[in-house]
C-alpha cells in the first residue's frame, strides 16, 4: 500500500508508477451477480457449457465488471491521508485489451499521469489503470480513470 501523507505531495509524483493493487479473484457467482444487475446476459458471460465451447474455453467476466472493480483496486494499492472524501469523476478512454476467463485474479497499477487544484481545495488526479490478470503477460485493461480527493 502506498501512502501519501496530504494532496500537496501530488504535483511532485506526476508521471510516476505509484501503487499496485492487490490480486482480486473474478469468480462466476460475480459474473452472474453483474449480470443479473445490469441485465446483461450475453451466453459468453452466465452460460458455462456453451461458454466452454466458445472462443475463450470458459466464461468470461463483463468488461464494465472488471472497469467497476477499479474502485477496489484503488482502495487496497494507494492511502492518500488528510482528506475527507474521494469521488469518481469519471473516465477519457477505457479499452478492454483482453478477456477475463472467470476463476481469474486481477491487480492494477496506477500511474499518475496529472493533478490539478479544483474548487473547494480539491485535487483532481488523472491515473492511468492498467489491468493484470495473474498468468498473462497481456493487460486486460487499460483505462485513464480521473479521481477528486477533498481535504
Amino acid at each position: 500500500m502506498r501512502i501519501i501523507e496530504s494532496l500537496a505531495e501530488l504535483p511532485a509524483l506526476v508521471g510516476q508508477e505509484l501503487a499496485t493493487s492487490d490480486w482480486i479473484p473474478v469468480t462466476q457467482k460475480q459474473i452472474d451477480l453483474f449480470a443479473e444487475a445490469t441485465g446483461d446476459h450475453q451466453w459468453i458471460h452466465v452460460d458455462e457449457a456453451r461458454a466452454k465451447a466458445g472462443p475463450f474455453g470458459s466464461t468470461i467476466a463483463h468488461g464494465f465488471l472488471t472497469l467497476s472493480l477499479l474502485p477496489k483496486f484503488f482502495e487496497t494499492a494507494l492511502e492518500i491521508r488528510n482528506t475527507r472524501m474521494g469521488v469518481n469523476y469519471g473516465l477519457n478512454r477505457v479499452r478492454f485489451t483482453a478477456p477475463v476467463p472467470a476463476g481469474s485474479r486481477l491487480r492494477a497499477r496506477m500511474k499518475l499521469l496529472a493533478c490539478e487544484p479544483v474548487a473547494n481545495d480539491g485535487m483532481q488526479m488523472t491515473w492511468e489503470v492498467t489491468v493484470e490478470r495473474d498468468g498473462s503477460d497481456k493487460p486486460v485493461c487499460i483505462a485513464e480513470s480521473l479521481t477528486r480527493r477533498y481535504p
